[in-house]
């Protein structure tokens, strides 16, 4: 018996067509008045910032890097440490600062550790802007702000470069290379895999470098893309275990000279294999939705810093037509307060007018007519449009959820069509995911 041949193009018209999403480097960036791109920051700061670091390195004097505790934060501060010593800086003069979990550096305690080790030259990257006093208490410091997180806020005094306004928004450690780069002939062959791995820490294991991204070739020709991936992976581990280990993490890049002696590295091996088990043991929690369905909402208790992958292997698996934001809130973390990380649902990336979080969380807390915005304090809301969290009172927490109206019937068409697979598959925590760092 013969088989009745199909019509495949028939079935291909009654199939939905995928949305395509574009890729993070298609954005059109911005133009100058002469119609020259500007990126990854402005020439004036770009400019800048290359004085400040080669005068530091001439002055021959204290020196303190305070990267962010990510591998973007990272190996943009190892980039850094490796131009200065290339530079002529002596080693010994160069120290480093991390914050400790749950803090920032802004506040009073970080800020007193900093100036105890008497810094002339205090060199912050990757640690998120705000206003503020001086990033140390001496008039005698220089400060350097190199940072690509939204924000036209800065602390006072500070020579600053942001890649915020300037899409595409480089990393940090991309922002940090192109920086570094013309600085000495050695930096590019011995950074662009510190360069790699902090951009596909924020963005993705599956970026497409295109301009005015840097060609990468020959990096991705001495270190395989996996070797660098793997090794992004090892080192974003450490900063999210109950022990906020960043430290081995900093030492495994600072001594490693390729991604490969990162990846036999004994502490960073355990510390994915504690962080594995967490993400499982919590990842399955399920979500309820605001009135409206724009968010979705997942309760965790952990003393890992679990929440950013929970909330990027929902965002990539659930599906409505309402949906927005996906928001895991882990009340464990820190004692008396709810960390919470937000990522754009997969499902809403090409959403026009694009869904920005930073905004979608204010306008939240603006339905409050009391002062829920002020008890929520500076660290609500940070971070990117479209990578968004914050560290706020574990009752501030409450009234923000009762304002979305989670749990309460929701509006008309708000919950159509929720889906989600049974099984979410792992996915890392990277701004790629988000809209294609927290």
């Amino acid at each position: 018996m013969k088989r009745k041949a199909t019509d495949s193009s028939a079935a291909s018209k009654s199939k939905h067509p995928k949305e395509a999403i574009p890729d993070y480097c298609d954005v059109e960036p911005r133009r100058d008045e002469r119609e020259g791109i500007i990126w990854p920051a402005p020439e004036k700061a770009v400019d800048a910032a290359r004085e400040f670091l080669r005068k530091c390195a001439s002055a021959q004097q204290k020196t303190l890097i305070v990267p962010d505790k990510d591998a973007d934060g990272l190996d943009a501060g190892v980039i850094i440490h490796r131009t200065l010593t290339a530079l002529g800086l002596t080693p010994s003069l160069i120290d480093v600062h991390l914050v400790k979990k749950g803090t920032n550096i802004h506040d009073e305690e970080e800020r007193a550790s900093m100036q105890a080790k008497d810094p002339k030259f205090v060199i912050v990257v990757d640690q998120g802007s705000r206003s503020g006093p001086p990033v140390v208490d001496d008039q005698d410091a220089q400060s350097l702000i190199i940072d690509h997180h939204l924000s036209d806020e800065f602390p006072k005094d500070a020579t600053v470069v942001s890649a915020c306004h300037y899409p595409p928004v480089a990393t940090s450690a991309l922002l940090t290379y192109e920086i570094c780069k013309p600085l000495h002939p050695d930096i590019a062959s011995k950074c662009g895999y510190l360069c790699a791995m902090g951009t596909h820490g924020d963005l993705g294991t599956t970026l497409k470098w295109k301009p005015p991204f840097p060609d990468m070739a020959e990096t991705f020709r001495l270190h395989s893309k996996k070797a660098i991936n793997d090794a992004v992976s090892l080192i974003n581990a450490p900063r999210r275990t109950a022990t906020f280990d960043v430290v081995s993490a900093w030492d495994a890049l600072l001594h490693a000279h390729s991604p490969k002696e990162i990846l036999s590295n004994p502490r960073l091996l355990a510390a994915r294999a504690e962080i594995n088990a967490e993400v499982e043991r919590h990842t399955h929690t399920p979500p309820k939705f605001s009135r409206d369905g724009k968010i979705a909402v997942l309760r965790i208790h952990s003393a890992a810093q679990v929440h950013p992958v929970i909330a990027t292997r929902w965002a990539g698996h659930l599906q409505s037509k309402a949906l927005e934001i996906v928001l895991v809130a882990n009340a464990g973390y820190i004692p008396g307060m709810v960390n919470f990380s937000c990522r754009i649902a997969r499902c809403a990336r090409n959403r026009d007018p694009p869904v920005n979080i930073i905004a979608s969380l204010k306008a939240v807390a603006d339905r409050d007519t009391a002062d829920l915005v002020r008890r929520m304090g500076e660290s609500f809301a940070r971070g990117h449009k479209e990578a968004s969290g914050g560290i706020v009172p574990a009752a501030e927490f409450e009234e923000l959820v009762a304002l979305m109206g989670v749990g309460k019937k929701p509006d008309p068409g708000a919950g159509e069509a929720v889906k989600a697979k049974k099984n979410p598959s792992p996915q890392k925590n990277n701004l790629m995911n988000y809209f294609a760092k927290g």
